[in-house]
C-alpha cells in the first residue's frame, strides 16, 4: 500500500526537490499550500488549501495521511525589517501550532511529524564543533530565538503521540534557488571576494541528499534531533574560492569588511557572518549515506555545464 505524506512548504526550493523525489517513490503527495489556485493533473499529488495565520486548514488533507513533513516559513533571507522579522517567525511557529491543533481536536492517527530546523540555533563560534543537542547560549541572536522557539512548536507533537525528529539544515547548495545562485552572482562578473574574515564556518548540504536525508527519515522512522548538513563543512573563504574555480572566475578583491556586510545587508548579515562548523556523525549513525561529501564534488555536480 502507498504512503500518503503531507508536506507543508512544498513550493520552496527544499520542498519541490522532495516532492519529486517522493513521487519517483511512488509516495502519494498531499500538499497544503496558501495558494488556492493550486491544483495539479498529477494523480500522485493533491493540493489543499491553508492559512496558519487565520487558523484555517482543509481538514481532508489528513485523509490516509502518517507522514507529516513540516517545511512552512518565509524566507529567512529578506532584509529583516521589523514585520519580516514577525513574519520569519510566526510563518513556522504557527504553520506548526495549526498541524498539531488540528491532529489533537479531530483526534487523526498521524504517526510521525518531521520537521525542518537549522543550524542557526549553534551559537557563533569559530572553534566549537556542534554535535546535537548542544544549543547553550547566554545572548540569544534572532535568529536563535527563532530557531528555538520553531523547534519547542514541533516538540509539542511528541504530548499529541506522535513521533517526531526535526532536522537542523545548513546551507542548502542548488543551482535553482538559496545561497549559491548569490554567491556565484557576482564571482561570474569577476566582482566576487570573501566575506568578513572569511574564517567563519559555513555548514553546507547538497539539495539532493537533503531531499534524500528527508525520505531517509520516513522510512528509518527517525525521531529526535539531527544535523542536516555534509560531513566537511568548509570556511567561507573556500566556499567562495572552490565556487571562482569550478567556474573559472579567479577571486582577486579583497574581502568584504564586516562593517560593509552590516551596511548592506543590516541584521540580516548574520546569516554569512555568523560561523557554525556543525557534525553530521548523528544521522550517518541512521544508516544514511551521503552523496556528496565534499564541497568541490557537489560544485562539480551542480555546475557542470
Amino acid at each position: 500500500m502507498t504512503t500518503k505524506v503531507l508536506i507543508t512548504g512544498a513550493t520552496g526550493l527544499v520542498g519541490k526537490k522532495l516532492t519529486k523525489l517522493l513521487v519517483a517513490k511512488d509516495y502519494t503527495v498531499h500538499v497544503l499550500t496558501t495558494q488556492k489556485a493550486l491544483t495539479s493533473t498529477a494523480t500522485d499529488i493533491q493540493y489543499f488549501y491553508w492559512n496558519p495565520q487565520d487558523n484555517h486548514i482543509d481538514l481532508s488533507c489528513f485523509q490516509g495521511v502518517k507522514v507529516v513533513i513540516n517545511l512552512a516559513g518565509s524566507p529567512i533571507a529578506q532584509r529583516w525589517t521589523t514585520t519580516a522579522k514577525s513574519s520569519i517567525l510566526k510563518s513556522r511557529v504557527q504553520a506548526l501550532n495549526v498541524l498539531a491543533n488540528a491532529i489533537k481536536n479531530e483526534k487523526i492517527p498521524v504517526k510521525h511529524l518531521i520537521s525542518a530546523s537549522a543550524i542557526g540555533i549553534y551559537p557563533d563560534s569559530k572553534t566549537n564543533y556542534y554535535e546535537e543537542p548542544d544549543t547553550a547560549s547566554e545572548n540569544s541572536s534572532f535568529l536563535r530565538t527563532v530557531v528555538q522557539q520553531w523547534e519547542t512548536a514541533a516538540h509539542q507533537f511528541e504530548s499529541l503521540g506522535v513521533q517526531t525528529a526535526i532536522l537542523r539544515i545548513g546551507i542548502v547548495l542548488d543551482t535553482e534557488g538559496g545561497a549559491l545562485p548569490k554567491l556565484m552572482a557576482p564571482i561570474k562578473k569577476y566582482l566576487g571576494a570573501v566575506l568578513a574574515s572569511g574564517e567563519q564556518w559555513q555548514s553546507w548540504i547538497h539539495i539532493d541528499d537533503l531531499a534524500a536525508m528527508f525520505v531517509h527519515a520516513i522510512e528509518s522512522k527517525l525521531k529526535g534531533v539531527y544535523n542536516a548538513v555534509a560531513p566537511n563543512p568548509v570556511q567561507q573563504s573556500e566556499l567562495t574560492k572552490t565556487i571562482g574555480h569550478n567556474i573559472k572566475k579567479p577571486i582577486v578583491l579583497p574581502n568584504v569588511p564586516e562593517f560593509m556586510l552590516k551596511l548592506i545587508l543590516g541584521g540580516m548579515s548574520a546569516v554569512v557572518l555568523e560561523s557554525q562548523r556543525v557534525c553530521s556523525k548523528k544521522i550517518q549513525s541512521t544508516g544514511f549515506k551521503f552523496d556528496y561529501h565534499e564541497l568541490s564534488v557537489a560544485l562539480n555536480n551542480l555546475l557542470k555545464p
